[in-house]
């Protein structure tokens, strides 16, 4: 205490000389010295006081990420060149069937505020200019390089086809959506090929989830298809660092709201006619039972066949959910063709519609 006492007695003198402490009690003059020691220690500018001398914090430094955003929202809006419309779900999508309605704002873009200069529609986000097919076809086989020998395509399906395979991307319900573009550049950064597992109504049309994938969306190549297992190529020129920019979208936007499939009376039917369908399906044996999440590769051909003897057939769809069940009806519709007449209990009842010549009979 000395010793520390000794570090302050020029600044204590000091102090203490222009102050008349001679009335005060002892008690009282030990605590004013102690005032003046601890006032005097935020105030000294001497060096070798380490103990009292006041320190300042050192400033934090933003962290590389945090830099990285910064950076970023520096840039925006994003600009990309894709020539095709930003929707949530490629695959999924008609966009030759406009909606009615809308359960959000279009203004609300799911890329954010301010982030994409494409406007969002409510269903889309459109691209200002329209690209020529020619000049896109050409930079992708340039891109793709020379075919593949076949010794090729075995070591790499050999190389990635596998369950255990790192480099694996699994399409749900959604279909191929917008932020799958982003993973699969970001797969190919290190690997020539990605693995595909597809599981869900997407299943029920591969061959539009193979069109999605190399021809109009990455412009990389299908090189192995099995049920629905996909490996996708990236080129023998694929530079990543010329990767394409996808401007990722932050939330899943609602979807909006389109006309209804199943009509009150079936188009050729009475109403009358068309209850009967609907009875005769509910007390028919199910054709198929569709699990949720399943691989349905097989159901369009199982109903085209069952629609060569019967007229009416039932799928029993019991585990999935109601948004699947119409999707699957929209699908069936398009590739038997058939007609949805009833969704009701996890049930899918489809008409296979007038033939040529009842319709000749009838009118």
């Amino acid at each position: 205490m000395l010793k520390l006492l000794s570090w302050h007695s020029p600044i204590l003198q000091t102090r203490t000389q222009n102050l008349n402490l001679s009335h005060l009690a002892p008690p009282l003059l030990l605590l004013c010295s102690s005032l003046c020691i601890k006032h005097s220690s935020t105030i000294s500018d001497d060096i070798y006081d380490p103990p009292f001398s006041h320190t300042s914090k050192p400033s934090k430094s933003k962290s590389p990420i945090k830099a990285l955003a910064s950076e970023k929202e520096q840039n925006l809006p994003v600009h990309s060149d894709l020539p095709f419309d930003f929707r949530y779900s490629y695959s999924e999508t008609n966009p030759s069937i406009q909606p009615i309605g809308f359960r959000e704002p279009p203004r609300f873009s799911p890329f954010g505020p301010g982030r994409l200069d494409r406007k969002w529609t409510g269903t889309s986000a459109p691209a200002e200019q329209f690209a020529d097919a020619s000049e896109v076809f050409k930079e992708q086989n340039s891109v793709l390089g020379d075919p593949l020998t076949e010794e090729e395509i075995e070591e790499l399906v050999e190389r990635y086809r596998h369950n255990d395979c790192s480099r694996q991307i699994n399409i749900g319900k959604g279909g191929v959506t917008h932020n799958m573009l982003d993973d699969i550049h970001n797969h190919w950064k290190r690997a020539e090929a990605v693995r595909i597992k597809c599981l869900g109504v997407p299943t029920l049309d591969m061959d539009n989830i193979c069109f999605h994938l190399e021809v109009d969306k990455t412009g990389g190549k299908v090189i192995y298809r099995h049920i629905n297992i996909l490996l996708l190529y990236r080129g023998r020129n694929y530079d990543p660092k010329n990767r394409p920019v996808i401007p990722l979208m932050l939330w899943n936007p609602y979807p909006p709201i389109y006309p209804r499939l199943v009509k009150n009376v079936a188009d050729g039917l009475t109403f009358e006619e068309t209850k009967e369908m609907r009875n005769r399906g509910l007390n028919s044996p199910p054709l198929m039972k569709l699990t949720r999440n399943g691989v349905y590769v097989n159901v369009v051909q199982r109903v085209r066949e069952a629609f060569k003897t019967e007229e009416v057939v039932r799928l029993e769809c019991t585990y999935v959910d109601t948004s699947d069940c119409k999707k699957i009806g929209v699908k069936l519709r398009d590739l038997v063709p058939c007609v949805p007449i009833l969704f009701k209990d996890g049930q899918i009842i489809l008409w296979r519609g007038k033939k040529n010549g009842e319709q000749d009979s009838t009118s």
